[in-house]
Formats: C-alpha cells, sequence, structure tokens
C-alpha cells in the first residue's frame, strides 16, 4: 500500500530524533574512554621523547605509564615572550597537556599557548617541547627534549599524520630519531639553528656535523617540513629560556 508524503515525513523525522539520541548516547558513554586514551596518548609521546624513556614505555601498563609521567614531568604555559600563561580562556587553571597544539599552530606565532614540560630524573632536568607543522602529504608533529642551557637535543619523539610508509613515515622509526640525540641547536657563534636533517642518507660524518643529521632516503621534502618545524617551534621558546630557566646559556639567546 502507498504510503502518503505525511507518514514519510513523520517517519523520517521520528527516526532522526530516535537515532540521534543514541548517537548522544553513546558520545558521552564513550566520550570519557576516549579522552583518557588520548591523554594518555599524549604522555606516552612526551615521556617518549627521552630515549630511556622511550625503552621502558614498551609493554608498560596504562597506569603504570601516568604514575611514571606524574612523578617525573611538571609542566607550564608560556606566551611567546616568555611569560607564563596561569589561565585559560574560561578562567580556569592553565594545563600544559590540554593545550591544542595543532589548533595554536593555526594562530600567529605571537597569539599561540606554548607548553612546557619539565622532565626531572636522576638529578637531571631536560625540558620538553612541543612542535608541529606540516609534512609532504599532511601534518607532522613531535616533542623535542632539550638541555638546560638551551644548546642540545636530549632526545626527540617524532609522528605524522599520512606520509609514504617507508620513505617520510620513517620519521616515527627509533633509528631516525636517534641521529638527533647530543645534536647541537646552536651554530659556534651561539645562533640558533636548530637541527637540519640534509638530504639523502649514510651521508659521511663530513657532510653532518654538530648541527645536522644524515637524512631519508626518498624523503627530502617530508625532512624539509621537520627542518623547517624545528626552527620554527624553537625559536618560538628562546624568550621562555631566558626568563625562566637559571643557566640557560645567553649566547644562544642572540637573534
Amino acid at each position: 500500500m502507498q504510503q502518503s508524503n505525511s507518514y514519510i515525513i513523520i517517519f523520517a523525522l521520528v527516526l532522526t530524533v530516535i537515532l540521534g539520541g543514541l548517537l548522544s548516547g553513546v558520545a558521552q558513554v564513550l566520550g570519557p574512554t576516549q579522552k583518557k586514551a588520548i591523554d594518555l596518548d599524549t604522555k606516552k609521546q612526551i615521556l617518549g621523547a627521552i630515549p630511556s624513556e622511550k625503552l621502558a614505555l614498551e609493554g608498560m601498563e596504562a597506569d603504570a605509564v601516568l604514575d611514571r609521567y606524574k612523578a617525573v614531568i611538571t609542566s607550564v604555559v608560556t606566551d611567546y615572550e616568555g611569560n607564563l600563561i596561569d589561565t585559560n580562556e574560561k578562567g580556569g587553571p592553565m594545563v600544559a597537556e590540554e593545550v591544542n597544539i595543532e589548533k595554536n599552530y593555526k594562530k600567529a606565532l605571537e597569539d599561540r599557548q606554548y607548553p612546557v614540560f619539565k622532565y626531572t630524573s636522576g638529578g637531571e632536568t631536560t625540558y620538553i617541547l612541543p612542535t608541529f607543522g606540516a609534512g609532504l602529504w599532511d601534518a607532522i608533529w613531535g616533542f623535542v627534549a632539550v638541555s638546560e642551557d638551551f644548546t642540545t637535543v636530549k632526545g626527540i619523539s617524532l609522528a605524522h599524520r599520512g606520509e609514504t610508509p617507508g620513505l617520510g613515515a620513517r620519521i616515527t622509526e627509533t633509528e631516525v630519531q636517534a641521529r638527533y640525540v647530543n645534536k647541537s641547536i646552536v651554530d659556534a657563534s651561539g645562533e640558533l639553528v636548530a637541527i637540519t636533517m640534509i638530504k639523502g642518507e649514510k651521508n659521511p660524518e663530513s657532510k653532518l656535523g654538530p648541527t645536522k643529521v644524515d637524512g631519508m632516503a626518498g624523503a627530502t621534502l617530508t625532512a624539509v617540513g621537520v627542518n623547517k618545524m624545528l626552527l620554527a617551534y624553537l625559536d618560538c621558546y628562546k624568550n621562555y629560556f631566558e626568563k625562566n630557566v637559571k643557566g640557560a646559556s645567553a649566547l644562544s639567546m642572540n637573534q
């Protein structure tokens, strides 16, 4: 029997309301779980910037990861001028782990919020700094661990959204990231130059030096994206180190 147009419209509206209610209910139920998973992943990436911590994270249970993070990480948020930000847009306390780096990336440098994660273990302190940029196909990001004097990389964790497997996607490999450890982000005069991943792979040591690392074969454009990302973000953190970190090298603050 043919149904009237009114019946069809009413049926569609009722079905839409029911499905919408079901989806809303599912979102409310799963929301906290998803938020916890995102929080855990972020903290893993932050800890993973420290080579020894990255190794220890393998096979570690979620609660153990969170306990370890709490034990060794403290955090603040700074603005472009190096001033600490205590409150968020809603007037509540500023939480570094809740700052959305990707959303901030779309803002002007002077309008961004810059989280700083202070890692303290075994009597030594390292600062872990978030970075974000563009690879060949999509977003790339990472966390760079630098020394207190803002001169040396102690470790790095890099990730991507759509780089080519076996090529640009290799920035996530431990072997590639290990190349950055103990490299300098300043040149001989103390000027910030970050670290450059050069073209090609298995380059002789004579082509590298303190501020360069070996490249990835067939992934030059991804490497360029990483280079630009590191220089841009490290430059944004200079004022924080100059104002807030005792012992930060004055030479590395040269303009």
